[in-house]
């Protein structure tokens, strides 16, 4: 169990990155989810031992993460959001580098553990390619061996999706769902399909705080009844984003198609109720009142606005992540 308790994390400035951030993190994968700018950065590198917090606790397995970072890296795999290679060497010479860095293996035992860890991230077609020829996809697989060298106990990805097309990205859903199954991993990210196809549980963050710690089922179920879909002429969208909580409008056909939450219930003229996506759910979260609870009371000001070109809201920038 990662345990992680009160962490406050304030840069100079002074510039509030984390503000008493708790949760319990068990086996399994476990989603962070939220805008860039949010603070899952902060908490990801303060978890895995490289920045101190201003304040606060982690413990994994009841043992100090912070007084004893050492006893983490031992167990840890981490893949961080900027993850270094040499250009210019080969797949396989980069991870055999990096597994002697870790202190996992080195020779001989290197290379044979290299080619058994590039077969498992599908990547033993490309050992002899230059790292500089690897797609944004392949590079990530390359990061995720480096990660699970060693049979760590817990996994940290941050961003790990961030760039890939769409069939990298789902081959990358495939690698981290298996490696989920006996072990913790811990996933940062602002693309709320990430955590739609591999998180169980997820906490949403905004500004630094957990503003709700949930599953996509009962996310989705919070909003059963108030989520309605409609056509919307382009010059009616912004008036209609002034009056109405509009989660997503995206253009089909030269009309939005636009989205709308209603706590009453009531459908607007010309709206038919929807089923809630978790993207629905997302929005009113980071709208609504901190520590949201799953019953449906999460508050959204009037004024609430999204860019008609993308469901997710930019990230307030008083914060860093």
């Amino acid at each position: 169990m990662l345990s992680v308790r009160n962490l406050v994390k304030v840069y100079p400035g002074p510039v509030t990155a984390l503000q008493g951030v708790s949760l319990d993190i068990g086996t399994g994968m476990f989603g962070l989810l939220g805008p860039n700018g949010a603070g899952k950065s902060t908490f990801m590198r303060i978890v895995a031992g490289v920045l101190e917090p201003t304040s606060g606790s982690v413990t994994l397995d009841g043992r100090d993460v912070l007084a004893d970072p050492n006893s983490l890296w031992t167990v840890l795999g981490y893949l961080p959001q900027d993850f270094g290679f040499f250009p210019h060497l080969t797949g396989q010479a980069m991870l055999e580098y990096l597994l002697e860095l870790k202190g996992v293996a080195s020779g001989k035992a290197s290379r044979t553990l290299s080619a058994a860890l590039l077969e498992r991230v599908n990547l033993a077609y490309a050992a002899k390619r230059k790292v500089k020829d690897y797609s944004g996809g392949m590079r990530q697989r390359l990061g995720i061996a480096q990660a699970v060298a060693g049979d760590p106990q817990l996994i940290i990805v941050d961003e790990p999706t961030a760039g890939l097309d769409p069939e990298e990205r789902h081959r990358f859903y495939r690698l981290l769902a298996e490696l989920a199954e006996r072990r913790t991993v811990l996933l940062s990210t602002h693309i709320v399909e990430d955590v739609a196809v591999l998180c169980p549980r997820f906490a949403v963050i905004r500004n630094g705080q957990v503003v709700a710690e949930t599953s996509p089922t009962d996310a989705r179920r919070m909003l059963a009844g108030t989520i309605f879909e409609g056509a919307v002429a382009v010059g009616e969208l912004e008036s209609l984003q002034h009056e109405r909580r509009v989660t997503q409008a995206v253009l089909v056909e030269g009309r939005n198609r636009v989205r709308i939450h209603e706590p009453s219930r009531e459908a607007p003229p010309g709206f038919e109720s929807a089923v809630p996506t978790l993207e629905d759910a997302y929005f009113v979260l980071m709208h609504g009142k901190p520590n949201a609870t799953n019953n449906g009371d999460a508050a959204i000001p009037d004024n609430a606005r999204i860019p008609s070109i993308a469901p997710v809201p930019n990230a307030d920038r008083e914060v860093v992540r």
